[in-house]
Parts: structure tokens; C-alpha cells; sequence
């Protein structure tokens, strides 16, 4: 009797792209925390791939600064960017302002025209959903889930301006960006959640100007104060 052929194998679609998210989320909210020497064999076992997607995983967040590769040595979990932090918050602050700024001026030209475009309804339901989620998080204490809601309005507000180029470009130091939040989470966190309320205001209002002023103190006041708590004399 012949042998029935095996059942097909579920396929993840990119499990690269799967295993450098998981990996840089790991890191970020300390399951992997610096200095830990990690291994393709060890990664491969824990997220249930080959070896392979680890590897390219590893290239790339090596390439986005999350992980440290040495010949001969392998791989170890990067320390945390405290002394790269003012040049990044310098950066974030510089393309919020303008991001903030834009999506007022793109929300009073919606507006203006009638009933705005379906995909920009769809990104601001988004953003209503995540600072509902937010304003919950911070009325339990739940700071922890903070820092992946950042990035995502933050992100939603890069989309909003409709500027490919501003998004592209925050999208490139996004990953650091919450790092530092994360590590910053209980100092800053219920504080610069209710800021994006007023930042979000000045959008729907469309009022650019009130927009980029908020937006650019929103970013300062983080910089600020993360500077005073971790940068080195």
C-alpha cells in the first residue's frame, strides 16, 4: 500500500522579516538585554525557525544598530544608545515637527474639499483607537504596552502628513526611538501620553502651527528628560 505523501507544511510567509521584529522586540523590552551573547542555534530553537532567517535577521538588526557581530566572536545585543540619544531625539524632534505640521495642513485641505479621502478616515480611526488604548493603559498602570503604542501614533501622525519621505525616514530610527522610550517608560510615560491628545487636536483643528509647536515640545521635553536621567557627564 503505497505511503499517503505528508501533510503540506504551513509556510510563514517571511519568517526573516518575523524573526528580526521578534529579536528587536526581545531587546527592546529587555528579554534580551545588552551585552547577552546570542546565537543562530539558541534564536532558531526559541522562535521555531532554521537557522537561516536568524542569520539575515541578525545582519539586519546589526545593521539598525540592536545587535553587535564580530568574527570569530558571534553575536551580542548592542548596549543602549545612551550616547547616541541626543542626535536621535535632535532627529525625531526635526521630522515630528514637520510630520505634525504637514497632517494639519493635509486635515484642513480634507476638510476643505468635503468629505476627506477613505485612507486618511482609516489612519485617523487608527490613531482614536490607539489613544483610547493609551488612556487605558495609563489609567491601570500598564506602562509597559506604552512604548509599542508610541511608535505607532507617532508613526499614524508620519502617515497622516501624507509624506512618503518623512514617514521612510522615521521609520529608520523608529526602532531606537522605542528603545529609549522603553527605558524611560515609568519616568516619562503617563505625562507624554497625554500630550498626543493636544498634538492630535491641533491636526483636527487644522492648525499647523500649533501642531508643529506641540509636536517639536512633545519631543524636547522627552529629550530633556531622558538626558538628565542617563547621559553620561
Amino acid at each position: 500500500m503505497p505511503l499517503l505523501p505528508p501533510e503540506p507544511e504551513s509556510v510563514d510567509p517571511a519568517p526573516k522579516q518575523r524573526v528580526q521584529d521578534e529579536i528587536r522586540h526581545d531587546i527592546i523590552f529587555g528579554s534580551l538585554r545588552p551585552g547577552t551573547r546570542v546565537t543562530e542555534a539558541a534564536l532558531a530553537a526559541k522562535y521555531g525557525v532554521s537557522r537561516i532567517p536568524v542569520r539575515e535577521a541578525l545582519r539586519a538588526l546589526e545593521a539598525e544598530g540592536f545587535v553587535d557581530s564580530r568574527p570569530y566572536a558571534g553575536s551580542t545585543v548592542s548596549e543602549i544608545p545612551v550616547d547616541d540619544a541626543d542626535d536621535l531625539f535632535a532627529v525625531r524632534e526635526a521630522l515630528e515637527a514637520a510630520t505634525a505640521r504637514r497632517a494639519a495642513r493635509r486635515a484642513l485641505a480634507q476638510f476643505s474639499a468635503g468629505e476627506p479621502s477613505v485612507g486618511w478616515w482609516k489612519t485617523r480611526r487608527l490613531l482614536a483607537d490607539l489613544l483610547d488604548d493609551g488612556d487605558q493603559a495609563v489609567a491601570e498602570g500598564n506602562l509597559k504596552v506604552l512604548p509599542e503604542l508610541n511608535i505607532r501614533f507617532h508613526l499614524g501622525i508620519a502617515d497622516l502628513s501624507g509624506s512618503a519621505s518623512l514617514t521612510a525616514l522615521l521609520r529608520q530610527i523608529s526602532g531606537k526611538i522605542e528603545w529609549l522610550y522603553a527605558t524611560d517608560v515609568d519616568h516619562r510615560g503617563k505625562q507624554s501620553w497625554g500630550e498626543h491628545r493636544l498634538i492630535m487636536a491641533a491636526i483636527d483643528a487644522g492648525n499647523p502651527v500649533d501642531a508643529e509647536r506641540l509636536m517639536a515640545g512633545h519631543v524636547h521635553q522627552s529629550r530633556v528628560g531622558y538626558l538628565d536621567r542617563f547621559a553620561t557627564p
